[in-house]
């Protein structure tokens, strides 16, 4: 099983050669955001389709 580390370093290798340091934390960034995702997903955080039309509505309010 990879690290946190090398996971990283294989992300940033796979990216084009001219990648600015914007266009790696942004990767980073959506990574970070997918893996909280998975975590929670997984914790059972979720919320269904109702959920998220009342959020909607109250918000839009």
């Amino acid at each position: 099983m990879a690290t946190q580390k090398e996971n990283i370093m294989h992300l940033i290798k796979e990216l084009p050669d001219d990648a600015t340091l914007e266009d790696i934390m942004y990767h980073l960034h959506v990574k970070q955001k997918i893996l909280r995702g998975l975590e929670d997903s997984k914790n059972g955080n979720i919320h269904d389709d109702e959920d998220m039309k009342k959020m909607a509505r109250k918000w839009l309010k």
